[in-house]
């Protein structure tokens, strides 16, 4: 291979850049995970997650993906054969709701178009039908992360209230987590849950929950069957820093330093970033005469942006076109979306410059695929130029 200079970029929507300071701190020695130095390292984690979700409550960290902490979240609440209301957001509601399956639960899938958030009238009407109340949860995706489409979830916490329903309320913010605000204990979220490669800026390897009192009766309950993914052990040893098995320990050193950088900017500043960048890039779309995949401007994702090909038009020949000829990655179509649309990235260790590159790139290659594009790079640039930093 011949060698490419400068950097590449990465503007899938996770995993994401890792800054430079963060791939310092991961590069410490590691320690042991028994001594006092770890559990000051442990302790300023947890504590520091548990700014980031909003919550006063407990926060878990495992050593896995977000697909891990999916799992914790069903293992500890819910037990075989259990209820569950799930909505049909885009691909990873989907595999969320395949997982659920999987492990025994009896899934209601309430049917979406993959260009919406969480249909919350559908909701309502299947709440307020269980009479018995026989609907042990409810879980939704607040961002796609394969649609660029933001569900409501404090409209879906007061739906729940609404109906007097008891359902724990489980909530996935993998993609939307240190980008838009999470409030754990004011949306009255039973589990959230995350990780590690997006918001955050790490490498993949961490797993999130953060748990209500009322999971944790849950949990305390029973549940499934249970070991690597119960909170039990994590919490007790947590409460001095320490982990019941081997930590990750040098991703506790990254997301230390993370935490620092995301305090640094201030989260209202982080959220603000995000929210800037989310329209610069829909005003790129626009500008070139192609169309965001999310419908209601009210769901529109601060993270990402999935942008609609026309008709005829493969965007996995436009991704591989870029890719080549620019050096920067794109986020392909999922599931039903594939080489229909292409998803550009806007979150994380990010900046207007960073954009500009970015749309850039997929301006030339639209221009390339013979699409003879509008200058949405223009309009994207007037709005940095004026919009408050």
């Amino acid at each position: 291979m011949t060698h490419r200079s400068g950097r590449h970029f990465l503007q899938i929507p996770g995993p994401t850049n890792v800054p430079d300071r963060v791939l310092r701190a991961i590069d410490h020695p590691t320690i042991d995970h028994r001594g006092p130095n770890f559990a000051e390292l442990g302790l300023a984690c947890l504590c520091g997650m548990r700014q980031v979700f909003g919550t006063e409550q407990h926060v878990v960290i495992f050593p896995s993906s977000g697909s891990g902490a999916w799992e914790a979240a069903l293992v500890n609440t819910l037990k075989p054969g259990d209820k569950v209301l799930m909505a049909e957001t885009g691909h990873f509601a989907t595999l969320w709701k395949e997982m659920a399956t999987q492990l025994g639960l009896a899934v209601e899938f309430v049917p979406g178009d993959w260009r919406h958030g969480a249909d919350i009238n559908a909701i309502a009407a299947r709440l307020e039908a269980d009479r018995d109340g026989r609907i042990a949860a409810l879980a939704i995706v607040h961002n796609e992360t394969s649609t660029g489409c933001l569900s409501q979830v404090q409209a879906v916490r007061q739906t729940l209230d609404a109906a007097g329903h008891h359902a724990l309320l489980l909530v996935d913010a993998i993609s939307s987590l240190a980008c838009v605000a999470c409030r754990h204990d004011e949306w009255g979220v039973d589990v959230t849950v995350s990780c590690s490669q997006k918001g955050l800026m790490l490498p993949p390897g961490l797993g999130f929950n953060a748990i209500s009192a009322k999971a944790l009766g849950r949990a305390e309950e029973g549940g499934f069957q249970r070991s690597y993914w119960d909170w039990r052990p994590m919490l007790a040893n947590n409460a001095n820093g320490y982990f019941p098995y081997t930590p990750a320990t040098n991703m506790l050193y990254g997301l230390r330093e993370a935490l620092d950088m995301l305090f640094e900017e201030g989260l209202p500043n982080v959220f603000a970033r995000h929210s800037r960048h989310g329209e610069a890039t829909r005003r790129a779309v626009r500008g070139w005469g192609l169309e965001v995949l999310c419908r209601n401007p009210e769901e529109y994702s601060p993270s990402l942006t999935a942008v609609l090909m026309p008709q005829g038009h493969d965007a996995d020949a436009l991704r591989k076109t870029i890719l080549e000829r620019f050096d920067m990655s794109l986020g392909t179509g999922l599931g039903r979306l594939a080489g229909k649309i292409f998803r550009i990235g806007h979150l994380g260790h990010y900046n207007d410059l960073t954009l500009a590159g970015a749309l850039s790139g997929v301006q030339m290659g639209l221009g390339l695929q013979g699409l003879k594009p509008g200058d949405g790079l223009g309009a994207a640039l007037d709005y940095l130029a004026t919009a408050n930093a």
